[in-house]
């Protein structure tokens, strides 16, 4: 061990894959586990999207692409930034990468120095500070509350930013909390970026997943300074039910992206022809089942939320987006590590605990599962909870 890279030697595996990774074994072994943990839609990918690389294989579609992507790929990317969220994009700003989370790294390899600091508010998704440090940054944190919907204000980030400051990073809808920012939140972020020269990482994964009639709003869309200083990352996972098909994707500055493009080209070459294939149709075909698997979330939170308020000594923020609810379960008595432990092995239901996103005194409960089984969880918790509670 002592040999290894003093860099890699602390990155632990994600809790999230752990925990799902037990649950699982648990069922495999016959345990009627409930899984409230996974950060993945249940429903099937579109049939026209799997036929699509169907026809890929057929046609013999199996070489190599371009490393950053495939042209006509790139070419819908744009058509989608501009169609959503108003951002013109041309193709040498896009790299297409094996999933947003290794779009995301590539954008820590790129703008990372040793020493400099990076803005994650928390709760955050926890491979962010993960990827900060391999690429020898300092994960700096903002701390927020379920009193601000676990939103930023400007006097924190202000407060925050030092000559250290090379980035912030964004995720509206967020993982794990849900929250939305609005226009006139996004435009206190942009106006302290542009005027401290800072980038904006804008992790937007779960954009087609907000709710209330709430609009997603991209920052690079406020004007053409903090175009030029943000990093826009989404991809095919969450949206279109494509977890597997690892197609995520980059757009920014130019000659950031360049960099970008070349670091990939050494370190992953392209991502899977036949996946980016499907990802064209994804993002070009029949987008129907976007609202239908966008409502019946909306439907799923619904649920979940009524019976969070009924447990004891359980409270929750009602999420604006994604697929999840971030309970406070500090009156608990327990850590969430040891929450949830205790809830997988006692009650049989697996959630994540909020610890490794920088929220000890929280758990993620995942709505991306059946009705049934929000019910049969919850269900479960509650009667957990009035004794371990």
């Amino acid at each position: 061990m002592s040999r290894l890279a003093k860099r890699v030697r602390g990155i632990g595996e994600s809790v999230t894959l752990q925990i799902s990774a037990k649950a699982k074994s648990m069922k495999k072994d016959g345990v009627d586990v409930v899984g409230l943990a996974a950060g993945e839609p249940d429903f099937d990918t579109p049939d026209h999207i799997k036929a699509e690389a169907v026809k890929a294989i057929k046609e013999g579609f199996t070489k190599y692409t371009p490393a950053s992507g495939m042209p006509e790929l790139k070419e819908a990317i744009c058509r989608k930034f501009k169609s959503d969220s108003g951002l013109d994009y041309a193709s040498p700003q896009v790299v297409v990468s094996n999933g947003a989370k290794h779009s995301l790294y590539n954008i820590f390899e790129a703008i990372c120095d040793e020493g400099d600091e990076i803005l994650i508010p928390s709760p955050y998704w926890l491979s962010y500070p993960a990827m900060v440090k391999l690429c020898l940054a300092k994960p700096i944190f903002i701390e927020t509350g379920s009193n601000n919907n676990y939103k930023i204000t400007r006097k924190d980030l202000e407060r925050m930013i030092t000559p250290k400051t090379k980035a912030i990073v964004l995720n509206s809808p967020s993982n794990p909390t849900g929250c939305v920012y609005d226009k006139s939140e996004l435009e206190f972020i942009a106006e302290a970026a542009v005027k401290n020269k800072i980038y904006v990482v804008s992790d937007e994964i779960y954009d087609k997943l907000i709710y209330d009639g709430k609009k997603h709003v991209s920052i690079a869309s406020l004007g053409k300074d903090i175009y030029d200083l943000t990093f826009t990352v989404n991809g095919v996972s969450k949206s279109y039910s494509m977890t597997g098909w690892r197609i995520g994707y980059t757009a920014g500055p130019q000659d950031a992206m360049k960099v970008i493009a070349n670091l990939q080209s050494h370190g992953a070459s392209n991502p899977s022809s036949i996946s980016q294939r499907a990802a064209i149709a994804a993002l070009t075909q029949d987008q129907s089942c976007l609202e239908k698997m966008r409502q019946e979330f909306a439907n799923r939170r619904d649920l979940m939320m009524s019976l969070v308020a009924d447990i004891k000594n359980m409270k929750a923020v009602r999420p604006e987006g994604a697929f999840y609810v971030f309970c406070d379960i500090s009156e608990a008595g327990m850590d969430s590590l040891k929450f949830a432990t205790r809830l997988l092995d006692e009650a049989k239901v697996a959630v994540i605990p909020g610890g490794p996103f920088g929220a000890n005194g929280c758990i993620r409960l995942s709505f991306a599962t059946s009705r049934e089984n929000i019910e049969k969880g919850l269900g479960r918790i509650k009667e957990w909870m009035k004794t371990n509670g």
